[in-house]
């Protein structure tokens, strides 16, 4: 089902997560990771998880460790959850 999938996949995040980049790790940022298969520096700010030069240090930790990987579009850098975007996919199918 689905919706088992993505909260084991958001678990086995949050352990990642946990384990790899420590000093990054909250269960707020790793939740909206969650929300949509992508993130931006402005949802975290938004969010008030962070401000923006903090925020922008958090997703670059993610992507360093492999968890996001960053596509510049336009002017802005968005930073996209493959591993939930795959999960989506499959489950279009």
């Amino acid at each position: 089902m689905m919706i088992l999938d993505i909260r084991d996949l958001l678990d086995a995040t949050i352990a990642r997560v946990r384990s790899e980049v420590p000093k990054v790790y909250s269960k707020e940022l790793v939740e909206l990771l969650f929300y949509q298969p992508y993130c931006k520096i402005a949802f975290l700010v938004q969010a008030g998880i962070a401000k923006r030069q903090t925020a922008a240090f958090y997703l670059r930790s993610l992507e360093d460790a492999g968890i996001l990987t960053s596509e510049i579009i336009g002017r802005e850098r968005i930073f996209l959850n493959l591993s939930l975007l795959e999960l989506l996919k499959r489950g279009n199918v």
